[in-house]
């Protein structure tokens, strides 16, 4: 079992409180995403779960055991924890297949060290086939290969020594954006397979959401909320959560129960909603801009075309100076700058209390 329990974790450095009273629950076999800006405490935390930083208060429990409580803290290399991180930090004179095998010489010597290291090539050869790397590869040198062999490299040395957890610190930052995704989905396919659980800490808000089965979204040390990526996406709990995963549209509305009245019409949105004046939040994709109906009330003109390549996002002035909205739609056909489009909502929208 490789469940894992943090709660109540807070670290300070001085005076300044980095992590605040965290509590989080990653069920076994489960991949968990810490997503939040630079300086929030996400590699903090991080730290705290591998035993690089001891936390001023709090528990860590992996499966059955208690890593940290009171005056307990177990060293890192009793914590059965893989750890990858932004560089990959592979040795640069040593080989691939000696990278992976690092640390699993146990002292022996004569016949009993022969037959460790035969099996330690058959081990390198089976790591390498779970990071779909080919056995050619063992003889290379770090230099010698992309930044993405080398971020699978690192997860496959992680993985010698199976262990009960897997920790990923920004691991894929440095590689360019086409790499970047063909990585991160290998090496997701690898932990899944392994059926591992694992901890990702990023500050790529679609990188956290395609990668994990849980999201804990971080701000100042705190979770503003926990769940599955779906679930907070398009339920965000707050107004920071929404922006911080993605574009918003926002709009005044006059919530009565479950509908909100706005200048695109009638939107249902979430139970127990605040009522009275609120702001409403969309997010882009859930709007339409059909082009020619020019007559009906929910229209607005494009003012500008924002070309993605699949996609586009349209800037749009609704009609009466009624605001701006954003709208994501397929890059094929789309209206140009200066066409009158009707706007139509999809879905339901969430509405937040006026601040």
């Amino acid at each position: 079992m490789s469940r894992l329990v943090i709660s109540g974790v807070s670290k300070s450095f001085g005076a300044t409180r980095v992590l605040d009273h965290i509590d989080l629950d990653v069920p076994d076999g489960t991949a968990a995403a810490v997503v939040g800006a630079s300086g929030c405490g996400k590699t903090t935390l991080l730290r705290v779960i591998a035993g690089f930083e001891a936390p001023d208060t709090g528990s860590v429990q992996l499966g059955t055991e208690t890593v940290v409580r009171d005056n307990v803290c177990l060293p890192p290399q009793r914590r059965r924890i893989g750890y990858v991180a932004q560089d990959g930090a592979l040795f640069p004179h040593l080989s691939v297949a000696d990278n992976i095998a690092y640390g699993l010489d146990t002292g022996l010597r004569g016949a009993a060290a022969r037959l460790r290291r035969h099996r330690d090539r058959d081990r390198v050869t089976e790591l390498l086939a779970m990071v779909s790397l080919d056995p050619g590869f063992a003889d290379r040198l770090p230099h010698q290969l992309s930044g993405g062999q080398q971020q699978r490299v690192a997860l496959a040395r992680a993985l010698a020594r199976k262990p009960a957890l897997m920790l990923l610190d920004e691991p894929f930052s440095a590689l360019d954006t086409g790499l970047r995704a063909t990585t991160r989905q290998a090496v997701a396919e690898t932990l899944r397979a392994a059926g591992m659980t694992s901890i990702l800490v990023t500050h790529d808000q679609e990188e956290a959401l395609s990668f994990a089965e849980q999201v804990a979204v971080m701000r100042d040390g705190r979770f503003t909320q926990v769940g599955p990526p779906q679930h907070v996406y398009h339920h965000p709990a707050d107004l920071f959560t929404a922006h911080f995963l993605g574009d918003c549209v926002l709009l005044d509305a006059l919530c009565e129960a479950d509908i909100a009245k706005s200048a695109l019409g009638p939107v249902p949105v979430q139970q127990h909603a605040p009522t009275g004046q609120t702001t409403l939040m969309l997010r882009p994709e859930q709007l339409t801009a059909q082009v020619g109906t020019t007559d009906h009330p929910h229209s607005g003109t494009v003012t500008e075309v924002d070309f993605r390549g699949p996609d586009v996002i349209l800037t749009i002035d609704l009609a009466e100076g009624a605001g701006t909205v954003k709208v994501r739609r397929t890059g094929t056909q789309a209206p140009a700058r200066g066409d009158r489009v009707r706007l139509t909502i999809q879905g339901t929208a969430m509405a937040y209390e006026k601040s």
